[in-house]
């Protein structure tokens, strides 16, 4: 294994509780849910009227209007989440070498929307008034693609599409291309706006999101015994990682180390996961074994916790089988329970989120915890943030399709 260490050394964001990391940070501590009605779309004739949505967001202001023009509503966030990230890093871009730096950004579903804007325009204007912007804005890989051509980073540069585990695979993956040494930094995470109507009339029908009209704000509800769904969220994430050798050399602010990682599949069924959380407890396993780490010496873990009926008891059945007695012992928190579920995007915001939890040393809680489930009966940080001090943090990140996703992320 290359002996190779990779620091984090900038995150920024765009969130349903934010527009950048500071605001996102404190909406987390203060248990603020990112929760109302959907404003994007008419929701008359849907079941579920509610999602976690990016409020006030104008791409101009942050990527100017021949970009925002030319880009769809997931590129703009990861482009501004980047802006963010880099700046946050201290980032000296007119001094490294560009093509020893890669992009890799994942996403779910890409720019779905501008597909169906595209088909839309197709049917009642005719082929000739679809845009030509159309094929490059929808690509899902468009969004490390533009964030390369903006910044001139010739390394390597891709997306990857794992559902719901995308952007933890895509941290995971940056962190090996570094270790095996064919970048010196990558620019990692994850971006989705998926609040769009097929995507929101698909998840009513399979019966996955909420449909908790009354009250938006309660409806994301991980681990408790009346969740119904999880809430459809959207937003980006982007964390900078370094080999620890560069970020040292040009003096950069450590912010913590990524670990460990381990990706694994269910091979069990394209939409649910293995009921006995086989697949999951397998990857947080070989993700301690690549941190080097017992299972004890993690004193956090930010959960997958979608608020769904299974994946929730099936994720606390897996923490139970890798954790054993310490199980009980360790917070855990769904942090999607105030901004919603960012699919492809969810997994970069969570490691973000436990990276700030390493350096402020504050859990953030499980909002809407009021009942207790006898089959979910782990320490979930109950609605109001918790002071600690610890050295490492598990995220989580499980997709459909089986997909797993584990970080390990450490003080440095």
């Amino acid at each position: 294994m290359s002996s190779t260490r990779v620091a984090i050394t900038g995150i920024g964001c765009v969130s349903p509780l934010g527009l950048d990391w500071e605001s996102t940070w404190q909406a987390l501590l203060h248990g603020r849910s990112g929760v109302g009605p959907i404003t994007l779309f008419d929701t008359t004739d849907f079941l579920t009227h509610f999602a976690a949505e990016v409020k006030g967001f104008d791409p101009a202001a942050y990527i100017g209007k021949r970009l925002a023009h030319r880009t769809d509503r997931f590129t703009q966030f990861s482009l501004t989440a980047t802006q963010e990230a880099l700046e946050d890093s201290g980032f000296p871009l007119d001094e490294i070498r560009r093509d020893r730096v890669g992009v890799i950004i994942g996403s779910g579903i890409g720019g779905m929307g501008t597909l169906l804007q595209g088909h839309r325009q197709l049917l009642e204007q005719g082929p000739q008034r679809v845009s030509p912007h159309m094929v490059p804005k929808m690509l899902p890989d468009s969004a490390p693609g533009y964030i390369a051509i903006e910044y001139g980073f010739r390394g390597p540069n891709m997306t990857i599409v794992t559902a719901c585990a995308s952007s933890a695979n895509a941290i995971g993956e940056a962190a090996e291309i570094i270790r095996r040494g064919d970048a010196d930094v990558m620019i990692a995470g994850g971006a989705e706006a998926a609040i769009i109507p097929v995507a929101v009339a698909g998840f009513d029908v399979m019966k996955a999101i909420s449909t908790r009209n009354d009250n938006p704000q309660a409806a994301s509800r991980p681990f408790d015994l009346d969740r119904d769904g999880f809430v459809l969220g959207e937003g980006a994430a982007t964390l900078i990682l370094e080999s620890l050798d560069h970020a040292r050399a040009r003096g950069a602010h450590l912010l913590a180390e990524v670990r460990g990682y381990a990706a694994t599949n269910d091979a069990y069924h394209i939409s649910a996961p293995a009921e006995n959380g086989a697949g999951a407890a397998e990857c947080m396993r070989l993700a301690l074994k690549d941190a080097g780490l017992a299972p004890h010496e993690i004193g956090y873990i930010n959960a997958h916790g979608t608020s769904t009926r299974l994946n929730d008891v099936s994720e606390t059945a897996a923490i139970k089988q890798v954790f054993g007695e310490d199980a009980r012992a360790i917070p855990i928190s769904s942090t999607k329970s105030m901004t919603g579920h960012l699919l492809g995007a969810a997994g970069a915001l969570e490691a973000a989120i436990c990276v700030l939890a390493l350096r402020e040393g504050t859990l953030p809680p499980t909002i809407n915890y009021e009942t207790p489930d006898p089959a979910c009966d782990l320490d979930y940080i109950p609605n109001v943030a918790r002071k600690a001090v610890f050295n490492f943090a598990m995220s989580n990140s499980f997709g459909f399709g089986g997909h797993n996703a584990c970080l390990i992320l450490g003080r440095i």
